[in-house]
């Protein structure tokens, strides 16, 4: 993904936690309980560098119930 690609992700990603006021250490134990290991410092540091798989995106958007993005402001 481009960098430009990687930063809009990041933004989508905190902003749909926002949103539903879900914190990296909820993030954490939602992906958990789909059997996907990752700590909050891990998924902190992927969001802040905006450097995960699509895989993760999709996924933490599906933990999260996210069924419609907002790819504009």
């Amino acid at each position: 993904m481009s960098q430009k690609g990687d930063k809009l992700a990041a933004r989508i990603l905190r902003a749909e936690m926002v949103r539903r006021e879900v914190s990296y250490a909820d993030l954490s134990e939602l992906l958990a309980a789909e059997g996907i290991e990752a700590s909050e410092a891990s998924i902190r540091n992927k969001v802040s560098r905006g450097s995960f798989t699509a895989d993760f995106f999709l996924s933490a958007l599906a933990v999260m119930n996210v069924e419609t993005l907002r790819l504009t402001e």
